[in-house]
């Protein structure tokens, strides 16, 4: 089960988020502070964080390299409420692996932890996918073809392909 770490300062308004994280299979942990988030990945190897850019006291961009020296390789989304470009240029230079911009969809959430979680998982089963389809439309040009050379032709006509 991949394990999130979400750090925000108005984590009440996260409630339906976390429901609908935990309905898709994933094991959410808020947490409202900067201090606290440091703490906790200090403690927990988390699978992914995502971290508020303004909270008060430690700020999530002030916190981000802290979670960084712990856990270098742990992607971190970076959630703001400001589209201004020196922001996202200082949390992007701080090795961020996305971004979001508040007000938070659901959808776009679960699309970022996809990304940034699952990629190497959805790349293997797409690979998986094309395999059995040219496996499948090679196999069926062999039961068509009634010698192997005449299978090899067809194929290389149609692919462009020397066997």
């Amino acid at each position: 089960m991949v394990k999130i770490l979400w750090v925000d300062d108005e984590v009440e308004l996260l409630k339906p988020h976390v429901l609908f994280l935990k309905g898709k299979g994933y094991d959410v942990e808020t947490c409202n502070n900067g201090y606290d988030a440091v703490d906790m990945v200090r403690a927990t190897p988390y699978d992914l964080i995502i971290l508020d850019e303004m909270m008060p006291g430690m700020t999530g961009l002030e916190t981000l390299p802290l979670i960084k020296d712990l856990r270098p390789t742990t992607p971190v989304i970076m959630v703001t409420k400001s589209e201004e470009e020196n922001i996202m240029d200082k949390a992007i230079g701080s090795k961020i692996a996305d971004y979001i911009i508040k007000p938070v969809n659901p959808n776009q959430v679960l699309l970022s932890i996809k990304k940034n979680v699952h990629s190497e998982q959805l790349v293997t089963e797409q690979t998986t996918a094309d395999y059995r389809a040219e496996f499948g439309r090679i196999s069926s040009m062999c039961q068509m073809a009634s010698t192997f050379s005449a299978w090899s032709a067809l194929y290389r006509k149609i692919t462009n392909w020397e066997i």
